[in-house]
């Protein structure tokens, strides 16, 4: 039996390499990867010989090797994941669960049926076909959650798979097993089907609330951008009003002017000329860049600015077409602003300024914003980037500006010196 035992194992190990590699990103190369997984899968198999063949009747060992094993497994998916965080974690601990479904349904086969080859045929066949299904219907799902750096919460879904594992090596394995409880089996089938459906229900959930975040944010994004046309729009409207009043009245102007000239009055002269001048300033639509969409909101963003006695100093080349989605590029605009606008409002006027540089053409993307802060600022470990203080409706602004730059393969840097924070981001077409 101990035989039967070992290779039913040892399938199961390497479907669970199979799913970790599979349904994880990984941080080194394939051959690497493959060899780091491989290595696991021995290990794993070497302690199953404790615990089956040396001390088979020691309920400690049986106990011991099999949290070591959950250690080794664990600690491979986090160490081959490109992201280390709670979500690798989750996946790693589900993986142990759908793999142990294969174990447990060899066993089954092989109580109805008596036959060893029939019950390890079964049981690679079921690990094959519940690790496609799961590849066809959850992975992309799973991997599009995954890339997102958002992990608040995610230690609490981590008791999901944690729960559903004990309870599989309660029912199935220790300390009796199914072949002392043949009664368990309808339970543990239904058990099985309950895991799988829960995990395919709270995984849409996720992806459902995620798509509603990013319907959200584009929202507001579009309820900034309509506002600043319909500013612009009042803008220029004025603007035209004051220039046809300028128009109608220049004749007047020009008889004053040819009058003042004959009797020399060039003082007189020179005010006219610099009342003219100053209404056609104060009339001047003002153009930040080239690109529309960008000028919206750059100049909603400076209205803002002037609406809180912030000094604003731009230097701003965007190009009227760019390489990248106008949309997510000015959000990234708009985040950055108002982070910056948040950090300073508060401040005497003499610290309340922030320098700003956006060039953005055909070749390349530079984003700087410099502010001075009071506050500590805190980072995130994982992505380096400040961490909202503002709980956990927070924070997506920065979530929207990491997604842009590795969409298009940018860098972002963060630090703060002389009391000075800066976040700059680079991108080269």
């Amino acid at each position: 039996m101990n035989y039967f035992n070992n290779i039913s194992y040892f399938i199961s190990h390497i479907f669970l390499m199979l799913f970790i590699y599979n349904f994880i990103t990984h941080r080194y190369s394939k051959n690497t990867t493959k060899l780091i997984c491989l290595s696991s899968c021995i290990l794993l198999t070497i302690t199953d010989f404790l615990k089956l063949n040396l001390f088979p009747d020691s309920g400690l060992c049986y106990v011991i090797v099999t949290l070591m094993q959950i250690l080794l497994t664990q600690f491979t998916g986090i160490f081959i994941s490109k992201k280390r965080n709670s979500k690798v974690l989750f996946i790693g601990l589900s993986a142990s669960n759908y793999v142990i479904i294969g174990s447990v349904l060899a066993i089954i086969l092989f109580i109805y049926t008596q036959n060893k080859l029939i019950a390890l045929t079964g049981s690679i066949i079921i690990h094959a076909a519940i690790l496609s299904l799961l590849y066809c219907t959850i992975r992309d799902i799973w991997i599009k959650e995954y890339e997102i750096e958002y992990t608040k919460g995610w230690w609490k879904l981590c008791l999901i798979p944690v729960f559903f594992y004990c309870s599989f090596f309660c029912i199935a394995f220790f300390p009796h097993t199914l072949y002392n409880n043949p009664d368990n089996i309808l339970g543990i089938l239904c058990f099985i089907v309950t895991m799988l459906v829960s995990y395919v229900v709270v995984l849409q959930y996720i992806e459902n609330d995620a798509k509603q975040k990013n319907i959200y944010l584009k929202n507001v994004l579009f309820e900034a951008y309509i506002k600043g046309l319909e500013n612009q729009y009042y803008i220029v409207e004025q603007a035209e009003q004051n220039l046809k009043i300028l128009r109608h009245d220049m004749r007047h102007y020009c008889n004053m002017i040819s009058y003042l000239l004959n009797h020399e009055e060039y003082e007189e002269i020179h005010n006219i000329l610099s009342y003219i001048s100053s209404v056609t300033d104060e009339n001047k639509v003002v153009k930040y860049c080239n690109n529309l969409i960008a000028n919206t909101i750059i100049s909603k963003m400076i209205d803002k600015a002037t609406s809180l006695n912030v000094n604003v100093n731009l230097d701003i080349i965007i190009d009227k077409n760019i390489p990248v989605n106008n949309y997510e590029f000015t959000a990234v605009i708009a985040n950055l602003f108002e982070n910056a606008l948040d950090s300073v409002k508060n401040f005497d006027s003499a610290q309340r300024f922030i320098d700003i540089k956006i060039h953005c053409t055909e070749n390349k993307l530079i984003i700087r914003i410099k502010n001075p802060y009071n506050d500590k600022i805190l980072f995130d470990k994982n992505t380096g980037l400040p961490k909202s203080k503002g709980g956990s409706n927070h924070g997506f602004g920065m979530q929207s500006i990491l997604a842009f730059s590795e969409k298009i393969n940018g860098t972002i840097d963060c630090f703060c010196k002389d009391n000075f924070f800066y976040i700059i981001m680079y991108a080269k077409f």
